[in-house]
């Protein structure tokens, strides 16, 4: 028989509050990024794609679109945070406290500021994390806190079984 694929990641009973991530690696944003994230979204705003105009705003250059920042910052996280996540719950307080623009690299470090058990499904809890997303200059740019249900490692085995 052959042996399952193990099972990478974090699970519920892995997590302690005050447990601090540096998400790796960094992730360098292009224009291209940019334009194709914006066009997917639907999002026509010129500052994201039209360098003529963004180059008569105060930041002289186009801006990357903040969903976009969100999404990726998100995508640096789910190895050590939700890699074996059933769902997200919810994402709040989401700051953007500086610009990101084309070329800039993002890197994240999360802490985990709550674990709980789930007082509904038995072997899987919820945990709570504070993502803060900096640039190439150490500047802070984003920040926000969320919240997904993890199982316990002895909860997702069984369920591979099909227990």
């Amino acid at each position: 028989m052959q042996q399952p694929f193990p099972m990478p990641g974090n699970f519920f009973d892995d997590f302690a509050v005050g447990d601090t991530y540096r998400h790796w690696p960094g992730r360098t944003i292009t224009e291209a990024d940019n334009i194709q994230f914006s066009l997917l979204t639907m999002n026509r705003h010129p500052m994201h794609c039209d360098s003529n105009f963004a180059a008569s705003s105060e930041f002289k250059k186009p801006l990357i679109n903040s969903g976009l920042t969100v999404a990726i910052v998100l995508g640096m996280t789910v190895d050590e945070i939700s890699l074996n996540a059933i769902a997200n719950l919810e994402w709040k307080d989401i700051e953007l406290k500086a610009p990101v623009f084309p070329g800039d690299t993002l890197y994240a470090r999360s802490e985990v500021t709550e674990v709980r058990a789930s007082r509904s499904r038995p072997g899987q809890g919820i945990i709570t994390s504070r993502t803060e997303a900096y640039n190439q200059h150490d500047v802070v740019c984003l920040v926000f806190t969320r919240s997904c249900l993890v199982p316990t490692r002895e909860f997702a085995a069984a369920a591979r079984r099909g227990q």
